[in-house]
């Protein structure tokens, strides 16, 4: 190997690593512009396999170091994404274990390569895998109370309308998040021919009475089984439990996260993260303004996790997340 690490780098070399970098960044970028819809860890994957195809690393080490470094600029544009974080720590993973299988490195890079390309199917494929398992829970007469604009909620849903179920859903405002927002899942779902009732989040409790079984979304599957999603996650899922309501999360393998909170303040969330207040709202100027992104809801609120891995309960998951990053 090369002992070009052993010193300081040039300016010239520190301004090459900043431009490939930024490369991966761009990439990811036009990924998720061309295609909204694309998960975020999807788009981190196809950028990192970018950059594995670009790579003039000449040993696995070497390999390791750029991607580290392209996984630690990508979750630095895009701070408090978890689903992110996840995508990036699974590759990463995945390029240590394929040099066992392949311990020439060339044929590992082509591996890797291979691998980060068919992601995105594996991705499409898991949420097709993820609506098969829900299906039998959905049956006539069902009304389904979900929360913000899940992807995979959604086509769960689609999956379930398309097979000739008839039921009905109860879609909350989700504010303040415009890119997540309940009327976005709500006119998805009400295109389809699905009827959509739409609540004020301050509404959950008074229409659990009549839901039969909650659906929710995750941005990340922590270590002892909860998650973290959208904001008011928890509380939904609190009011779902004392009126003896299922909560049911849908959720792809890539957003299991080695984390472990144990509250609210335990969530990898910066002030930066938190939404800004709706712009009608006229605040007092000596007002503070907390209006975080996202909810930790632990596990006891939790009654099965449908993934592409299979159904878990989740004290399964843990298990789980150790054959991923073993």
């Amino acid at each position: 190997m090369s002992s070009s690490g052993a010193g300081s780098k040039s300016s010239s070399d520190a301004a090459k690593d900043s431009s490939k970098f930024d490369e991966v960044v761009a990439h990811f970028d036009k990924i998720h512009q061309a295609s909204p819809h694309t998960a975020l860890a999807v788009a981190a994957i196809e950028a990192l396999t970018h950059l594995v195809k670009q790579s003039n690393a000449k040993t696995l080490m070497e390999l390791e170091i750029e991607l580290k470094a392209a996984c630690d600029r990508l979750k630095a544009v895009n701070k408090g994404s978890i689903s992110l974080g996840a995508g990036c720590e699974l590759f990463s993973r995945y390029v240590t274990r394929t040099s066992f299988d392949f311990p020439d490195f060339e044929a590992c890079k082509e591996r890797v390569i291979v691998r980060g390309e068919q992601f995105a199917k594996m991705s499409i494929n898991g949420r097709k895998t993820i609506s098969g398992l829900v299906d039998r829970f959905i049956s006539d007469g069902k009304v389904i109370l979900i929360h913000g604009n899940s992807r995979v909620v959604s086509g769960v849903l689609l999956h379930a309308a398309q097979k000739g179920k008839h039921f009905s859903v109860i879609v909350t405002e989700g504010r303040p998040d415009s890119q997540e927002s309940g009327l976005q899942a709500a006119s998805v779902l009400s295109d389809a021919g699905i009827p959509v009732s739409f609540i004020l989040d301050s509404s959950v409790a008074y229409v659990m009475e009549r839901v039969d079984l909650v659906l929710v979304g995750a941005e990340g599957v922590v270590e002892n089984g909860g998650i973290i999603n959208k904001i008011g996650t928890y509380q939904i899922a609190i009011v779902a439990k004392a009126m003896k309501k299922p909560v049911y999360v849908a959720a792809e393998s890539y957003k299991f996260a080695r984390l472990f909170p144990l509250n609210q303040n335990d969530l990898p969330e910066s002030k930066e993260d938190q939404k800004p207040m709706p712009s009608d709202l006229r605040i007092p100027e000596r007002v503070l303004v907390e209006n975080p992104r996202c909810d930790f809801t632990p596990p006891e609120y939790i009654t099965l996790l449908f993934t592409d891995l299979g159904i878990l309960t989740p004290s399964a998951v843990s298990d789980e997340l150790i054959k991923l990053y073993a």
